[in-house]
């Protein structure tokens, strides 16, 4: 099966969200497992992302924090923080254009988060693009 890009985000969105359950779970899991149960393709986009988001996860983690106003990581939603993490890494580490991963991670948000969230993920996303060069 071919994907988009977009899909593509999602599915590492989707990953990332189990990823944390497993370690908030305290259990095991195997990244490249987790990969596979969501993804029916072998998919280098997908795999550096998600490899690169768990590798970078403090750096990210307190990037965002930096950036959110009357907000905590830690008490977004799973999903929320999953969309952040990925949108802020394929920001910094990436090639994407900077205004498609802004407007993917926004995207994402429409779909998946609370209507209130999405322009704190804008904002937050926008900060990080405009100060972090």
């Amino acid at each position: 099966m071919k994907y988009t890009r977009s899909e593509l985000r999602e599915k590492i969105m989707i990953i990332l969200y189990q990823i944390d359950f497993y370690k908030r779970g305290k259990m095991n899991y195997n990244i490249d497992d987790v990969i596979k149960e969501n993804l029916d393709i072998d998919n280098e986009f997908v795999k550096s992302i998600v490899y690169g988001v768990i590798e970078k996860e403090k750096e990210l983690i307190d990037l965002i924090e930096n950036y959110l106003n009357d907000w905590s990581f830690k008490r977004l939603g799973y999903t929320d923080q999953a969309i952040l993490k990925l949108s802020a890494y394929e920001l910094l580490y990436t090639d994407t254009p900077k205004v498609v991963s802004i407007n993917e991670g926004i995207e994402l948000a429409k779909k998946y988060s609370d209507e209130k969230v999405v322009p704190m993920i804008n904002a937050v996303l926008d900060r990080i693009l405009n100060e972090e060069k």
